[in-house]
């Protein structure tokens, strides 16, 4: 039997019709194993967890079948409760799948730690702009000491405490400066 002749019989349109059928029952049959399988049309909204703690976070995914993923912690807000959810991802409002995973950023617990600079021998406005550029404020109460320069920088005090070089001070802390009277 030639080529030719095979391709006009009747046994090449049964082979032809048979993987046709089966092409298109594999591709339905797949198509229904992927819905199956990846739950689709299954939706959960995105409950809002900002200000939640990671408790109250736990309770409420758990309840939804949801997992958390804790991805950072951002600057110290003093809008938020300490250790608390300040972003989400995915958002509030947003539908998910059984199982996805909110990835968190939390509230640290206190705002982050500078560290002092030497700033003796400094003018009282050039330290003040360097304190201030680093995140701390400068107090109004100024302690005068005996020194041939006016208004240079001779130490720093928190709370009453000298501080150095290298002491390290909670963001926004306010420090005082000692400063020289101009009388040596």
């Amino acid at each position: 039997m030639s080529l030719f002749q095979f391709l006009k019989s009747k046994t090449f349109f049964v082979q032809i019709a048979i993987a046709i059928v089966g092409l298109l029952l594999f591709v339905f049959g797949l198509k229904f194993w992927l819905g199956v399988a990846t739950n689709h049309n299954q939706k959960i909204q995105v409950p809002n967890l900002q200000k939640l703690t990671l408790v109250e976070v736990e309770r409420t995914l758990k309840e939804l079948d949801l997992d958390y993923k804790i991805i950072d912690s951002a600057s110290f807000n003093s809008a938020y409760p300490k250790k608390s959810v300040i972003e989400q991802t995915p958002e509030a409002g947003d539908f998910v799948k059984e199982k996805r995973k909110i990835y968190l950023t939390l509230n640290p617990s206190k705002y982050r730690d500078i560290t002092i600079p030497d700033l003796n021998g400094l003018t009282k406005r050039q330290a003040s702009s360097q304190l201030r550029a680093m995140g701390l404020k400068v107090g109004e109460d100024f302690t005068f000491v005996n020194d041939i320069g006016k208004d240079v920088v001779r130490g720093l005090r928190y709370k009453g405490d000298i501080l150095k070089e290298g002491d390290k001070l909670p963001l926004k802390s306010i420090v005082d400066l000692v400063l020289g009277n101009g009388k040596g």
